[in-house]
């Protein structure tokens, strides 16, 4: 999966926005202004850090090479996906769905509600 195509994904979710709140080259996007995945533009490799359930982050860093701590984010809580050395675009797909979820799960019951009617 491409940088494009993981964009297109991101924006295609609910109350999605995308945002630079750090500079001009690191691409957040949230959900209800919540993170639930950044990633540099000025990177050499395309990569991005996924927020991950603590016990399956560790399952999948240890299936995957391409999958490790986040990096500059908490190591229990995120991981770095490398999106270019051959994960398939479903598993890729299957892990922001999980970060997405993550994140939707922690808003306020309100925010989780009018979420939901969208």
């Amino acid at each position: 999966m491409n940088i494009e195509a993981f964009r297109d994904y991101c924006l295609s979710k609910k109350a999605v926005e995308e945002t630079f709140p750090f500079d001009e080259v690191t691409l957040v996007f949230k959900v209800m202004g919540k993170v639930f995945a950044i990633t540099g533009l000025d990177n050499e490799e395309f990569s991005v850090n996924l927020k991950c359930d603590p016990e399956y982050a560790i399952e999948l860093r240890e299936e995957y090479e391409d999958i490790q701590p986040g990096f500059h984010m908490s190591k229990k809580h995120w991981n770095t996906v490398h999106f270019e050395n051959g994960l398939r675009d479903d598993l890729l797909i299957k892990l922001i769905d999980h970060s997405y979820d993550l994140v939707v799960a922690k808003l306020k019951k309100a925010d989780r509600e009018f979420l939901k009617n969208l």
